[in-house]
């Protein structure tokens, strides 16, 4: 399905500032430079974005969105089967994210430096802790999993996951 003007605008911005993101860095990369990447107008950058920061955190939440289909998509039966189906698209969505390895340590970076971004990068992180909390609780009550910490359990998996996943990005 073809894409509205609009939208196409708009995935050009967000492109050209994944790239300029990426290579130069958040802060070194300015309005002019994404809009000029993208072939638009300053307007029409402003048309989709109040700000570079509102980009950015939008590119979060593109990036987000897909990571949280995702798991919605790995469900199973049993826990257990939930978390194996997971484990097997591990590779996938490491192997997309390599492209980005600029653009995720940005995010990182801009985590530790701007609150805004700090809350938009926790929010997931604590949501995400918390579905494998429920879903160890889930498998523990079906029988499927034997009795444990669940929150020191959802910890170390997603611990795991944000390991595994930096790992990817610094050696595939």
């Amino acid at each position: 399905m073809a894409l509205a003007r609009g939208e196409r605008t708009r995935k050009r911005i967000m492109d050209a500032a994944v790239r300029h993101f990426s290579a130069d860095g958040y802060e070194a990369s300015s309005v002019d430079d994404i809009c000029a990447a993208a072939g638009v107008s300053k307007g029409a950058f402003y048309h989709h974005f109040s700000s570079k920061q509102q980009l950015f955190l939008a590119l979060l939440e593109t990036w987000l969105s897909g990571l949280d289909e995702a798991m919605r998509s790995a469900r199973r039966t049993t826990i257990p089967e939930t978390l194996m189906q997971m484990t097997s698209m591990l590779p996938m969505a490491l192997g997309s994210a390599r492209n980005r390895l600029g653009m995720w340590l940005e995010f990182w970076l801009q985590a530790s430096r701007d609150k805004a971004a700090w809350k938009a990068t926790i929010a997931p992180y604590r949501r995400y802790r918390g579905t494998f909390r429920k879903m160890i609780e889930e498998g523990m009550a079906e029988g499927t999993l034997r009795n444990l910490d669940a929150e020191s359990s959802a910890q170390a998996i997603l611990s795991m996951a944000v390991g595994l996943f930096l790992q990817s990005l610094l050696d595939q």
